[in-house]
C-alpha cells in the first residue's frame, strides 16, 4: 500500500512512550505507527523533532457570533492551528447558546468559517434547565454554569446548582462549573466601589480566594449528592486544587506563570477571573507539581482576548475581563517540559489526550494511533525563542506572556491530514474545520 502522508524519523509521543517512529496516513486517518519504512506519496522528514497527536483546546471564546473586534472563528482558529491546536470547544458568553435551536443555529452560521475541527458548549440558565435535555442530546460538548453572575451570564445560587446538576446526572452530561461565590464577589465590590479604589490591585480582592473556595466546595456536594459529573475550570492555586478534589480539574497558563502582583504594574492587562493567586516561585513551582502528580486533569487556555485597545477604553472595572492565551498554552506547556516540570508525555495527556476523553471527543482525537483523526503536530524541542506581542496571530494582538524565553515550538500542524500550519504561518483556510457532535447527540446516533 501507498500510503497519502509519512511523518518520518520522529520522535513519537503519547502519554506512554516516546520513541523513534514513523507515521503514515491515508486520507484523513493516521493508518500506521511503525519502525518500519513504507511508500508514501509525499514524505516529511522529522529528524529532531517530536510527533504528537493535534492539541485539543476545550476551552476557548472566539466571540463569534458576538463582538467580533475581539475574536472570530476565522483568526481564533488560524491562531490555535499555527499553535499546534487542532480541535477547540468554543462557547461565547455574548452569544450564548441555551437551546438546541440556538446550537443548530451556531453551528450553521460557522459551517465556513472555522480553521480547525471545532465543538460548540451550551450555557445553563437558572430559569431555564428545561433546555439542558435538548441542547446536550443536539450535540453540545458540555453545558457551562456559572456561580456568579459574570459576563452578562446569569449566577446559580445553590438550590438553583443542585436542580442543574440532578439534570446533568439525568442527562449522563458534563458541566464545566466556573466556581467563584456570588454573595462574596458581590459585597467585596461593594465596599471596593464604596472606598473608591480603582487600582488594579482591586481584580484579586473583587475576585478573592475565599469566593472560589467557597463555590468549589458547594460544587463538590452537590456533585456527590447528585452523581453528576463536573469540571472545576480554571482552578487558581494549589488551595483550590484541594476543594476541588473528587472534581474533574482544569487549569490554564496563567496559573503556571503569571503572579498576582502583576496587576498592579499591569492593571486590565492582567484582568482575568479567578485572577492569578501566586504570591512567589514557589507557588508557581506547586502548581507545575499539580499537573506531574495528578491533581490537574487537563490544561486548557480560556483564551478570551480584548484588543489592547480595548483593555485600555476604560477603568478597572469597565473592561473585558480575560486574555488571549491559546496562541501561547502549548509553548508554555513545551517550555515546562524542557525545564523537567512536567514530561512531554505527560505533557500530551494534559492539552491533547485528557481533554478529548473528558468530552467525548476520543478516540477520533487526542490519540496517535491507527484510526484516530490525523491530526499531528510537529514539534522542535530544542528551538529557543521570545514569545513577542507582534507574532500573535488572534486579534487581541498582545500576550500576557510576552517577554517570556521559550525552548519548544510547533513547526508543522496537520489537521485531518492536511497541512495546516508551518512555522507559525497558517495555511488551513476557513471551513476547513469541521463540527464535532458531543457525547449526547452521539449517543442518540
Amino acid at each position: 500500500m501507498t500510503y497519502d502522508l509519512a511523518i518520518e524519523g520522529g520522535e513519537v509521543v503519547t502519554p506512554q512512550f516516546r520513541r523513534r517512529l514513523n507515521v503514515y496516513v491515508a486520507g484523513d486517518k493516521i493508518a500506521a505507527v511503525t519502525p518500519d519504512a513504507q511508500p508514501a506519496r509525499e514524505t516529511v522528514d522529522a529528524s529532531g523533532l517530536l510527533v504528537m497527536p493535534g492539541m485539543v483546546d476545550t476551552h476557548v471564546h472566539f466571540m463569534d457570533p458576538g463582538d467580533t473586534s475581539r475574536e472570530d472563528f476565522p483568526t481564533g482558529t488560524a491562531a490555535a492551528a499555527g499553535a499546534g491546536v487542532t480541535s477547540v470547544i468554543e462557547h461565547t458568553h455574548a452569544a450564548p447558546v441555551i437551546s438546541a435551536d440556538d446550537l443548530a443555529d451556531k453551528r450553521s452560521y460557522l459551517g465556513a468559517r472555522s480553521r480547525v475541527d471545532f465543538a460548540l458548549a451550551a450555557h445553563a440558565w437558572p430559569d431555564r434547565l428545561e433546555d439542558v435535555a435538548g441542547v446536550w442530546r443536539a450535540g453540545a460538548a458540555f453545558i457551562k454554569a456559572f456561580t456568579c453572575t459574570t459576563h452578562g451570564v446569569p449566577g446559580f445560587d445553590p438550590a438553583h446548582l443542585h436542580a442543574l446538576f440532578a439534570e446533568i446526572a439525568r442527562e449522563e452530561a458534563i458541566c464545566l462549573a466556573h466556581c467563584e461565590d456570588e454573595s462574596l464577589t458581590s459585597e467585596a465590590e461593594r465596599t471596593l466601589h464604596a472606598a473608591g479604589r480603582t487600582d488594579g490591585s482591586v481584580i484579586p480582592a473583587w475576585r478573592n480566594p475565599e469566593a472560589e473556595l467557597s463555590a468549589l466546595a458547594v460544587a463538590r456536594v452537590l456533585a456527590d449528592a447528585t452523581g453528576a459529573r463536573v469540571v472545576a475550570a480554571h482552578v487558581s492555586h494549589t488551595a483550590a486544587l484541594e476543594t476541588a478534589r473528587g472534581l474533574v480539574v482544569e487549569t490554564c497558563p496563567q496559573y503556571l506563570t503569571l503572579l498576582e502582583d502583576e496587576v498592579l504594574e499591569h492593571g486590565a492587562f492582567r484582568k482575568f477571573t479567578p485572577p492569578a493567586r501566586a504570591r512567589s516561585a514557589a507557588d508557581l513551582e506547586a502548581m507545575w507539581q499539580a499537573l506531574r502528580d495528578g491533581a490537574v486533569d487537563y490544561v486548557s487556555s480560556d483564551h478570551a482576548p480584548s484588543t489592547g485597545e480595548q483593555k485600555r477604553a476604560g477603568s478597572i472595572w469597565a473592561v473585558h475581563f480575560g486574555l488571549p492565551g491559546v496562541d501561547t498554552t502549548l509553548p508554555i506547556l513545551l517550555n515546562g517540559a524542557h525545564a523537567g516540570r512536567i514530561s512531554y508525555e505527560r505533557l500530551v495527556s494534559l492539552y491533547s489526550e485528557m481533554p478529548a476523553r473528558i468530552y467525548g471527543l476520543w478516540p477520533d482525537k487526542g490519540r496517535l494511533e491507527p484510526g484516530a483523526d490525523a491530526d499531528l503536530v510537529l514539534v522542535d524541542p530544542s528551538a529557543r525563542w521570545t514569545i513577542t506581542d507582534d507574532a500573535i496571530l488572534s486579534k487581541a494582538g498582545w500576550s500576557p506572556f510576552a517577554g517570556q524565553r521559550i525552548v519548544g515550538r510547533a513547526v508543522r500542524t496537520y489537521a485531518r491530514g492536511t497541512l495546516a500550519a508551518v512555522d507559525g504561518n497558517v495555511v488551513a483556510e476557513p471551513g476547513a474545520g469541521r463540527f464535532l457532535p458531543g457525547r449526547g447527540a452521539q449517543e442518540a446516533i
